[in-house]
């Protein structure tokens, strides 16, 4: 089934990434004491991700420095991957994820630097493209003054994820 822009994806995750060509990365890893997801409820809650490729970070440096709006739109889009990849560790797939809740980037910048939103796009529009753009997310997006590992930014994530049934136990009838 071919969805127009901007429609409802009718299909799942995994297909729409097969469909735009997309292969994901390994799944990150935790650079500390933590875990990299979580889930309550029907809500998926993912630790911020790095641009990292194949357990190396893949763009380093600061926007406005270093940087620039599409080099900090293509960091944003890797880590969104590496997110991707965290969630579909966490869930043994992806077509359990029904839509993006929220979304927060974190970008390394110089303090004069004022494009926040259209590096994050880069993280949004992969999301649009996945999951269609009359599911929506929230943003935050903000600068911070550095990142771990010298990245130029982090993807937080939030996902609505599809519950399985509880297990139910039948007694034998008698």
């Amino acid at each position: 089934m071919q969805a127009r822009s901007g429609d409802l994806i009718s299909y799942g995750p995994s297909s729409r990434l097969s469909e735009l060509g997309i292969v994901l990365p390994a799944p990150p890893a935790p650079l500390g004491a933590y875990v990299e997801s979580s889930d309550t409820g029907n809500l998926l809650f993912l630790s911020g991700t790095l641009p990292v490729v194949n357990g190396k970070l893949a763009i380093a440096g600061r926007l406005g420095a270093n940087l620039s709006v599409k080099e900090g739109q293509e960091a944003a889009r890797i880590a969104s991957l590496s997110a991707l990849a965290a969630a579909k560790q966490h869930l043994g797939g992806l077509d359990r994820l029904k839509k993006l809740v929220k979304l927060t980037v974190l970008i390394a910048t110089i303090e004069q630097f004022a494009d926040h939103a259209a590096v994050a796009d880069g993280a949004s529009d992969l999301f649009v493209q996945i999951f269609g753009r009359k599911t929506g997310h929230v943003r935050l997006v903000y600068g911070v003054q550095s990142l771990p590992i010298g990245a130029p930014v982090i993807v937080d994530t939030v996902f609505e994820i599809e519950v399985p049934p509880p297990y139910s136990i039948s007694k034998p009838q008698h």
